[in-house]
């Protein structure tokens, strides 16, 4: 298997073996953390790594994911999974981009941590105590070697547990139980050597199908195909000014984080009806954190169902980036952005017959 390193405080050196929040991001390279923990790893899988760069997340640009995700294509070529280590910050963007881009059906992970490796020159010194990279390194070797994730898709592990990319969200700034599925809950989690998957994302049921591989396919496109998305957030009395400057700067897309099932002022809704005169798409998603945004066939209007802000411009750039066609864009956000267990090639409608038996409808 492969770990491919982007940094983040996993990489982390502290100004003191005590200081988990004073340190800088990305300065231990993997080549140098992977003998560290080599005794618990070693008869689990044989690894190599790929240095995609050393850095804070929130540091990458989106030229850089395309980049990231054929790295991860390229490793998989040869590999059984990927881990890919980054900084927790923008964890969960990098999570959902990986898992709407990645053409393999083999298992990807994404990890991190809370608290950096070490305070020394290199991570063998000083360690910080109570780290959790180290731990959290070598549970997500262990559950890319188990291969119980196949065809999941990009699956988060942090603290123990395992998370779904499309569904997981960083929800406290310190602590290193951070990541929560929201009202859907956790795919599983590991106890020791002791993995526990009590269920699986929609998306397994395709896994004999091609309807499992998403429509974007990053070698298809150049980084220059990526279009410029923004975010609006709407609040009490919320002007317009905010979109006008996107569309000005040159957006072709913007998710609305509205408010309750989507709601913005009218002021911005009067600068969203304008844009929209103009080319722009709007996604619209929720600032609650979680629920459904429903479908709307408005023009220039796409819904983000359930996905969050964040998730839903990513999954923008990617549409307008492979199509014109808004119709397009909108299944794409009804499907391959939020695939569910009703659109899965696998499933099947039923109803129930006297005898109680369940057959088919045709």
């Amino acid at each position: 298997m492969t770990v491919v390193a982007t940094g983040g405080t996993l990489a982390g050196r502290a100004t003191t073996q005590d200081s988990y929040s004073n340190y800088r991001a990305g300065t231990y390279p993997m080549a140098e953390l992977i003998p560290e923990i080599a005794p618990a790893i070693d008869q689990m899988a044989n690894v190599d790594i790929v240095q995609f760069g050393n850095a804070g997340s929130g540091g990458y640009t989106i030229a850089q994911y395309r980049e990231l995700t054929l790295a991860v294509e390229r490793a998989l070529a040869n590999s059984d999974a990927v881990v890919v280590t980054t900084g927790t910050d923008t964890m969960e963007e990098f999570g959902y981009w990986l898992d709407v881009t990645v053409q393999s059906k083999k298992p990807v992970f994404i990890t991190g941590a809370m608290r950096p490796w070490a305070a020394g020159p290199t991570p063998d010194v000083d360690p910080v105590f109570g780290s959790d990279g180290p731990a959290n390194l070598v549970q997500s070797i262990r559950l890319a070697a188990s291969q119980q994730t196949y065809c999941f898709g990009t699956v988060l592990m942090l603290n123990d547990e395992i998370h779904a990319a499309r569904d997981v969200t960083k929800g406290n700034t310190m602590r290193t139980d951070t990541f929560e599925s929201r009202r859907v809950g956790v795919l599983g989690w590991i106890d020791g050597d002791r993995i526990s998957l009590p269920r699986g994302p929609s998306r397994v049921l395709d896994c004999q199908s091609d309807r499992w591989l998403t429509p974007f396919d990053l070698s298809e496109i150049s980084a220059g195909d990526l279009p410029k998305v923004e975010i609006f957030y709407n609040y009490q009395e919320a002007s317009g000014d905010a979109i006008r400057g996107m569309v000005t700067g040159g957006a072709t897309g913007i998710v609305t984080a509205g408010t309750g099932a989507g709601g913005i002022s009218s002021a911005a809704g009067q600068a969203r009806r304008d844009a929209i005169t103009q080319g722009v798409w709007f996604v619209s998603t929720s600032r609650t954190g979680s629920g459904t945004v429903g479908p709307t066939r408005a023009a220039g209007m796409i819904s983000g169902n359930e996905l969050l802000p964040q998730k839903a411009r990513l999954l923008l750039i990617l549409s307008r980036a492979f199509t014109d066609d808004i119709t397009v864009a909108r299944d794409w956000f009804a499907t391959a952005g939020n695939p569910g267990f009703g659109n899965a090639s696998a499933s099947v409608e039923v109803q129930a017959v006297p005898d109680g038996v369940l057959e088919p409808v045709v």
